[in-house]
């Protein structure tokens, strides 16, 4: 009993706090949107399956919490299910009434409108939580200085030395030993120039990161760019920095940024082969990175929320029919067209994009069953 109690504290809960987070604003984005929009919506729901609990607000709409976790979803007035496909036989039947506040009956602009807004409403949250944290919690400085240069490594080839101190990389201005780690990290095996200062002089290096693979304090493996070069964190070196509304905010939208980028980078280099696809991780490995983060306390696990929500609202962008960049992608057609694409060629698209989904959900939680059976 006692070790349940415990799985269920120390992976479930905040796992659920993380994901119901993340599905809440993506789908409020959607509700906001189509309020404003004028359409009816029926139902607004954190998980699918059968409701757990709910109540009806004064508009109808359907506030509930259902019985599987794993996502959420806004029905419109018009939709057959929570994929947001059209039921056709209901809009055949329409009122003019339920035409005026049904999703299908709206034009496209609006509609796209609605869409859109989910994903978006994901990157807002991340930059408030990302802006929130560097206003409150901080961040943990180190001067990027070079204390030490390992042996054979990248770094030692490149030329550097102790006392380095690093000043850019490929033209990005360097504040910490964290900002130059963050960039070496996702560019294994690719050239960077390197600005450091050596006593009263400026030098440009190129180095190209090593690709190693690293375990963290948790045990998991990454497989990561590393220069070989360290930095001494005792005698007062580490220092936090709080900044004000504006520089926050300006350093939440740039820490999206590069997790969009980084993201981008990785899928490149599965494609290219540079990277191995065993990275892409499902529920279960949500769940497991929720509760080691959880361990260090409830700031860690707000931006672990943060960078879920980029990851989640970058993927349902993507083109695939059924994610909300493949309904995207319809309605571009049916605005350069003039009109929607035939009902046939929207339904073999969505059971496309069904297939998809499935194939890419049934590999990440393959990859987390391997990564369980490693550890």
């Amino acid at each position: 009993m006692g070790g349940n109690a415990s799985w269920l504290l120390g992976y479930v809960v905040p796992f659920l706090f993380v994901l119901t987070i993340v599905v809440f604003f993506h789908e409020l984005g959607h509700f906001w949107v189509a309020r404003r929009a004028g359409v009816k919506v029926v139902a607004f729901s954190i998980g699918f399956g059968p409701e757990i609990v709910g109540f009806n607000d004064r508009h109808g709409t359907r506030w509930k919490l259902s019985a599987i976790p794993l996502g959420g979803y806004v029905k419109f007035l018009g939709d057959e299910n929570a994929a947001s496909a059209p039921d056709r036989d209901a809009l055949g039947h329409m009122s003019e009434a339920d035409r005026r506040e049904s999703f299908f009956h709206k034009p496209v602009g609006a509609r796209a409108a609605i869409v859109a807004a989910g994903p978006i409403a994901n990157f807002i949250l991340a930059i408030v939580i990302f802006a929130g944290l560097f206003m409150t919690v901080g961040r943990q400085v180190t001067t990027p200085q070079v204390d030490a240069v390992q042996a054979g490594s990248a770094a030692e080839r490149a030329g550097f030395q102790p006392n380095d101190v690093i000043l850019a990389i490929n033209g990005t201005p360097i504040d910490s030993f964290g900002d130059m780690q963050r960039i070496v990290s996702a560019n294994a095996g690719e050239q960077l120039a390197v600005e450091v200062e050596r006593g009263d002089q400026r030098l440009t290096l190129e180095a190209t990161p090593d690709l190693r693979e690293v375990t963290d304090t948790f045990g998991n493996v990454h497989r990561i760019g590393v220069l070989g070069i360290s930095r001494d964190t005792g005698g007062g070196q580490v220092r936090t920095e709080r900044f004000g509304p504006v520089q926050a905010v300006t350093m939440a939208t740039q820490e999206v940024w590069f997790i969009v980028d980084r993201t981008f980078s990785y899928l490149g280099g599965v494609v290219t082969g540079r990277e191995r696809a065993d990275q892409l991780g499902g529920p279960i490995r949500i769940a497991q990175v929720s509760g080691q983060v959880a361990t260090f306390g409830m700031a860690a696990l707000l931006q672990l929320a943060a960078v879920l929500s980029v990851s989640i609202g970058l993927l349902n962008l993507f083109p695939v029919p059924l994610l909300d960049g493949g309904h995207l992608l319809f309605y571009a057609i049916e605005a350069l067209r003039g009109r929607p694409l035939s009902e046939r060629a929207q339904e073999m698209g969505f059971r496309i994009g069904l297939a998809l989904v499935l194939m890419l959900m049934l590999f990440a939680t393959w990859n987390d069953i391997l990564n369980i059976s490693k550890s």
